[in-house]
């Protein structure tokens, strides 16, 4: 298992989360997503190392902003 963590910008509530973390479950390969919302912080657990673009792709489709 493959463990990277990024940070998103944008998220406010609960529900930003949810959202960030529903459309990140849907790449290929990951088995866990956790957001920690005051630091903007999302922990993503995969099968795989994942491609940065997949995983800015899938938190732009939630509305909001991957930090480089």
């Amino acid at each position: 298992m493959v463990e990277q963590t990024y940070t998103v910008t944008g998220m406010t509530c609960g529900h930003c989360a949810s959202s960030v973390s529903e459309e990140v479950r849907e790449i290929a390969g990951v088995t866990d997503v956790a957001v920690d919302l005051p630091t903007g912080k999302v922990t993503v657990t995969s099968e795989r190392e994942l491609a940065i673009e997949d995983v800015r792709k899938a938190v732009e489709e939630a509305g909001y902003t991957l930090s480089a």
